[in-house]
């Protein structure tokens, strides 16, 4: 599914993507906690997210995903802005709770992107 499908299920904003082209996304994966995503594998992914710190950043720069998705209306903070255009990330927000936008990515195809699923 292309990231602009996705923005336009979850009713989302695109905070950055520096014109990034709109890129295939193959699975998806929804956590707060950042030791849980260590567990993530896969490529072409976005990461569901209600933190908004550097550890989110780092944490998807280790695994190559390169879009993440704020939930519950999050937003970051400038500092974690720049450091998204310099790691070259996409990021965007949506109102939904994260079990809602998982659902619905999930009720349209996209998979889970943790080991086992």
């Amino acid at each position: 599914m292309k990231r602009s499908e996705i923005v336009k299920l979850l009713d989302a904003k695109v905070i950055w993507d520096g014109g990034r082209t709109d890129q295939e996304i193959l699975c998806a994966c929804g956590s707060d906690m950042m030791s849980d995503v260590l567990a993530f594998t896969k490529h072409d992914a976005i990461l569901l997210t209600g933190l908004v710190n550097n550890h989110v950043l780092r944490t998807a720069e280790m695994l190559d995903i390169d879009n993440i998705m704020f939930v519950r209306g999050k937003m970051p903070a400038d500092d974690i802005i720049d450091m998204a255009r310099e790691m070259h990330m996409v990021l965007m927000t949506t109102e939904l709770p994260m079990f809602t936008a998982c659902g619905i990515l999930y009720e349209n195809g996209i998979k889970g992107g943790m080991r086992g699923e």
